[in-house]
């Protein structure tokens, strides 16, 4: 079992759930529903395994609160 951190968003036009896997080229989708984000990310991660080990261009290590006063 492969464990990816994503990164989920939504964009504020669509309305949809933009999610991707930071430093993995290609792994990236879109959906209505978290749940169906969920589903989307983890074919698309299955669909690229295929290709073989993947050499991530970056390593995901958390995210930071920034207060801007």
């Amino acid at each position: 079992m492969r464990v990816f951190p994503a990164v989920v968003e939504r964009c504020p036009d669509t309305g949809l759930y933009v999610g991707y896997v930071p430093g993995f080229p290609g792994a990236h989708t879109q959906a209505e529903t978290l749940d169906e984000l969920q589903k989307n990310l983890r074919e698309v991660i299955e669909m690229l395994l295929e290709d073989g080990e993947p050499k991530l261009e970056a390593e995901f290590v958390g995210t930071q609160i920034v207060v801007v006063p």
